[in-house]
């Protein structure tokens, strides 16, 4: 009679374990407090620019601007252009 009351129990704790496994897989994940949709994306690509005088790619927002042209660094803009 132990055996069987075992073995009854033992199935029913997988039964239970898969039905919880499934039911969590089923719910969309959730976003935790505080965080919007917004700060969820991916960042934007930046444009890149390509620098006079040593010919390096490097993001916009680094740009040095001499003479309307495009460097890398404040000592690329000082120097002559090539």
């Amino acid at each position: 009679m132990t055996r069987i009351l075992f073995w009854l129990a033992l199935i029913f704790l997988v039964i239970a374990a898969i039905r919880s496994k499934l039911k969590s897989a089923s719910r969309p994940p959730e976003r935790q407090p505080g965080r919007s949709r917004a700060a969820e994306a991916p960042p934007q690509a930046e444009a890149m620019l390509c620098c006079t005088h040593c010919g390096v790619h490097y993001p916009a927002s680094e740009n040095v601007v001499s003479d309307g042209r495009n460097y890398c660094s404040p000592a690329h803009a000082g120097l002559p252009a090539p």
